[in-house]
């Protein structure tokens, strides 16, 4: 095992950049943080893991490069085993990385698509969004509030297919679907947790991939303030449900709370 500090090379608004930032605060590990600029972090993505990933999370932990959050889970787990977030019985290890691949599978494109497509339509927050994220001698220039909207926007488009309304009310479903899913799955387990007793990857991949949705305060807080309109109308209807309690709940009991940390930041 090496001594160096792992590397998160991260997107700080991507709700799987947070299943791995939790993953690795959940298991105590000193690391530090990167963040390029969109856009350019698929490039740096594709030569850190030599063309099998496109975009983050990537982590350099003992001398390797891991990318996808699941794989990054995984190896975390396997040389840093305290604190693990796998359980050890091996019917519910199966259980709760089927439950972790049906969430990042039918849930996290899908809500991340339905949360670009409602800040696109709110100028003034996807110009705050795409400013923080552009590099700070961009930020300073005549006009380029303007330049960062108009960046912002057409790379979400492009990149996520975010401009169809019928692309966004199929995300829509899809996410009420996942809640349903949800709802079943802590109705079934009759506990705290969606597997055994204790809090795994199953209950983290859920939480951090809905948070978009449920908007904590001890998630991500990249931009002051309230979502775009059109998510709040969105969630409001769904606060009540069992399992959107349960998100705020686990990010209450298994998150420290953050504070405003701006789209390119790093941390050491």
């Amino acid at each position: 095992m090496s001594d160096t500090k792992p590397i998160l090379w991260h997107i700080p608004v991507s709700h799987y950049s947070e299943k791995v930032r939790w993953a690795l605060d959940h298991k105590r590990i000193e690391h530090e943080r990167r963040a390029p600029m969109p856009g350019a972090h698929m490039a740096v993505a594709l030569w850190l893991t030599r063309g099998k990933h496109k975009t983050f999370p990537v982590v350099r932990i003992d001398g390797r490069n891991v990318g996808d959050s699941s794989e990054i889970i995984a190896e975390l787990d396997r040389c840093r085993p305290e604190h693990p977030l796998l359980p050890s019985d091996p019917d519910e290890r199966r259980r709760a990385l089927a439950l972790e691949e049906f969430f990042d599978e039918r849930l996290g494109a899908q809500i991340r698509l339905l949360g670009w497509h409602e800040l696109r339509t709110d100028k003034q927050r996807m110009t705050e969004v795409a400013s923080q994220m552009a590099p700070g001698p961009l930020r300073d220039l005549p006009g380029s509030d303007a330049f960062a909207r108009a960046f912002g926007s057409t790379f979400v488009q492009l990149r996520y297919r975010v401009a169809s309304d019928e692309a966004a009310a199929r995300a829509r479903a899809a996410v009420v679907a996942a809640l349903d899913r949800l709802d079943s799955e802590l109705d079934a387990a009759g506990g705290e947790y969606l597997v055994g007793d204790r809090f795994s990857v199953a209950d983290l991949t859920a939480a951090a991939l809905f948070y978009p949705l449920v908007n904590p305060p001890e998630g991500p807080q990249v931009l002051p303030g309230d979502p775009p309109a059109g998510m709040l109308e969105f969630s409001e209807p769904l606060s009540g449900r069992p399992g959107y309690r349960w998100v705020e709940e686990m990010f209450r009991r298994h998150r420290k709370p953050a504070s405003f940390v701006p789209a390119g930041a790093t941390r050491g």
